[in-house]
């Protein structure tokens, strides 16, 4: 009977995800947070810093996605440029050890 309790709290916090299960139809619980006479609590600052925090995980959810799937194609911009130093008609020679 302990072990089976055991396995189910751990299930419980392994998964958050999965539903609360309650044998009690009478246990309730209030939200504070979202009853119509709760007072805003988000202000403008916090506000701001959650869609920079927003926007930051995105960003960071692309570049792991590129990470992880290196098959997927490279978005490249059409204005990107860059210039060999090494291929250009004024550099030095240089030595080949080919």
């Amino acid at each position: 009977a302990e072990s089976a309790q055991l396995k189910k709290l751990a299930l419980d916090y392994l998964h958050p995800e999965l539903p609360v299960v309650t044998s009690d139809p009478f246990a309730t619980g209030r939200n504070y947070f979202t009853r119509p006479s709760a007072e805003e609590y988000e202000d403008e600052d916090a506000m701001d810093d959650r869609d920079e925090i927003l926007e930051d995980m995105a960003e960071l959810k692309r570049l792991a996605q590129d990470y992880l799937q290196p098959e997927r194609p490279v978005a490249v911009d059409a204005l990107a440029s860059c210039r060999n130093y090494f291929t250009r008609p004024s550099a030095p020679e240089q030595e080949d050890f080919a």
